[in-house]
């Protein structure tokens, strides 16, 4: 099968852009092509109908009945963990680290410019020492 995320009711998207951008919400039910009635109760997402143009879907799913009200959509959300599985994922991971390297002050920068610059060096003696080490064996024979 081709396709692995469809925009079902139980699907939990990713918020990709507007005001409530990088947020989590569950498809609670499909108004037409376009559009969608969605919820994230857990995630401070507030109920509304959003273009599915604007949300990115994930391969999450919680079991929930079509048009559910928002204690059900909490309930399957919390028993599904979704809120924990999501920031074990590497596209959470992946956004963090970017929101850590946007927030980085300019002595941040600088103590990780050096590091790396440690860590290159380390390196660069190692790889050094096993050169030596490769030539020395290699003339000895």
């Amino acid at each position: 099968m081709v396709f692995e995320r469809f925009v079902e009711i139980g699907r939990v998207a990713f918020m990709a852009v507007g005001k409530n951008r990088g947020k989590l919400c569950a498809i609670v039910d499909v108004i037409d092509q376009k559009r969608a009635l969605v919820d994230g109760p857990c995630s401070d997402f507030p109920r509304q109908q959003i273009r599915l143009k604007k949300l990115h879907l994930t391969t999450f799913k919680i079991r929930i009945p079509h048009s559910a009200r928002t204690a059900t959509v909490r309930k399957a959300w919390e028993k599904a963990d979704i809120q924990k599985k999501w920031l074990g994922t590497t596209w959470a991971k992946k956004l963090a680290a970017k929101k850590r390297r946007a927030d980085m002050t300019d002595f941040d920068r600088y103590k990780l410019m050096r590091a790396k610059q440690k860590r290159t060096r380390i390196i660069n003696t190692e790889v050094n020492k096993m050169k030596k080490a490769k030539r020395a064996a290699a003339k000895a024979e």
